[in-house]
């Protein structure tokens, strides 16, 4: 159940301080704290409890911002409640009435925080934060790169959309040693089904298969002929097991709850990875990368560093003030240029007209986006489709300042991969990895967020103070 706490957005004075401890109240956390709206998402988060019976839920101010603090310095669940025990400004930061050297938590409660606090909840209040920026900002600034103030026509402002992948942490799928470690799970099962149910343990070859795949991985050369022996043999083990399993289960012996989701995994890699091995080819739909985490799909990116990537796929724009939004994220490797239309659309709904100019790669240049960007006025960066025309006038200078313009989107992948955990997807659920990337985008926000109001503050204070000078001035 949860019970909503009659004052969530209590001040710094409330703060219960020791003898002794005198806290700033400039501090970071603190100002971060005041700037969030936390009745606003309680509504939201009190519908994931239906129920009045049960232990009463942890605050949704305890729980966001915990996993906040966990993204910006990238802890571990148990490094993270040692640290908000140890620091009182986390301790305000959460939501604590007041200092106490006691743990708010444990560790394992901050799997609950983030398999409740979906990726589409992180979304709707980045958008209300979005939109609700300047309530509290004495200055009202645009970004580097927005250059509506000279624009004439009906649209106005820049938007800004690349994909990106944010991989998870798995080892390197490889054919055969996915197929070793199906077989490894599929003996565990059967002998748990000869300790449970009394079955005679069939025969499954375990030593000489284990001997066949480290024979084939520890040696230095993997040619064609090596990869397909290594292959057939691990087939041929995994098909054995697979047949002992449906015999025992037309028997009347069941699987037990776990163990259910892992066999048809099982199942389906091999099969994926028979038809791979029949018909000469590394290719098939809904191909499994990992067996713990089966959702999970190989993308090619054509990067340098890694042409395929093993993780969640997504669109990001970034808009006129520099602010990050998740357009698309999915774990199937979709097409990128097909959410262009959407992003325009919704940047439409946000500001109420289109953009001027759209400053996206080479894929999002389709002939269908194209003439929807022509009917609504709006610039395509890019060239044009086709081959180059003789003596055609290029603008050089809009050019180079839409390619400028454009590693703005670059930088904030490089911001939100190296400090706030996008390069490395650590959690292991489907929503949850969902909600770590969701994260991500708003802690990288909120951040900049409060960096800018810090210096719209830092430039009236230092305007007020030269008028305050030059009028002591005068009076003297």
């Amino acid at each position: 159940m949860y019970r909503p706490i009659e004052k969530l957005q209590h001040s710094f004075l409330d703060f219960n301080q020791p003898m002794g401890l005198k806290m700033n109240p400039g501090n970071r956390w603190v100002k971060l704290a005041d700037l969030i709206p936390w009745k606003k998402f309680e509504t939201k988060y009190a519908e994931q409890f239906p129920n009045n019976t049960g232990n009463v839920a942890k605050p949704l101010r305890m729980a966001l911002e915990s996993l906040i603090i966990q993204t910006k310095f990238q802890y571990s669940d148990r490094e993270l409640v040692e640290q908000i025990t140890e620091n009182p400004y986390l301790q305000y930061f959460i939501g604590l009435p007041g200092y106490q050297e006691e743990a708010p938590f444990d560790a394992s409660t901050l799997v609950l925080f983030r398999k409740r606090i979906s990726a589409e909840m992180i979304m709707e209040a980045n958008e209300y934060m979005l939109g609700h920026k300047n309530d509290k900002n004495p200055l009202v600034s645009g970004g580097s790169f927005d250059d509506s103030e000279t624009n004439t026509s009906e649209n106005k402002g820049t938007l800004i959309l690349d994909a990106t992948c944010a991989p998870a942490n798995i080892r390197y799928p490889q054919d055969v040693s996915l197929l070793n470690e199906a077989r490894e799970k599929l003996e565990t099962i059967l002998y748990r089904f000869h300790k449970a149910y009394g079955l005679p343990l069939p025969r499954r070859y375990k030593r000489k298969a284990r001997k066949d795949y480290l024979a084939f991985a520890k040696s230095k050369k993997h040619t064609n002929k090596n990869i397909r022996k290594a292959l057939r043999k691990q087939l041929g083990y995994v098909s054995r097991d697979i047949k002992y399993l449906e015999q025992f289960m037309r028997d009347g012996y069941a699987l037990k709850g776990n163990e259910i989701s892992l066999y048809l995994t099982i199942v389906t890699l091999y099969e994926q990875q028979k038809y791979m091995y029949d018909n000469q080819t590394h290719t098939v739909e809904h191909r499994i990368v990992s067996i713990a985490q089966p959702w999970l799909r190989p993308i090619v990116r054509g990067k340098v560093k890694a042409l395929v990537e093993f993780g969640v796929k997504l669109d990001l724009s970034i808009d006129s003030e520099g602010y990050s939004r998740i357009e698309k994220i999915s774990f199937e490797a979709y097409n990128e240029s097909r959410s262009l239309m959407g992003a325009i659309e919704r940047f439409k709904e946000r500001i109420g007209y289109y953009p001027e100019r759209v400053l996206a790669d080479q894929i999002y240049r389709t002939r269908e986006n194209r003439a929807f960007c022509k009917g609504h006025g709006i610039r395509l960066s890019g060239p044009k489709l086709g081959r180059p025309i003789p003596n055609a006038k290029i603008d050089k200078k809009q050019e180079y300042q839409d390619n400028t313009d454009r590693i703005e989107v670059e930088r904030a992948f490089s911001l939100d991969k190296r400090c706030y955990g996008m390069g490395c997807i650590t959690t292991k659920l489907k929503e949850t990895q969902l909600t770590s990337i969701a994260l991500s985008v708003f802690v990288s926000n909120l951040f900049k967020m409060q960096r800018r109001i810090l210096f719209a503050f830092l430039y009236l204070f230092r305007k007020r103070s030269r008028y305050w000078y030059k009028e002591l001035q005068i009076s003297a």
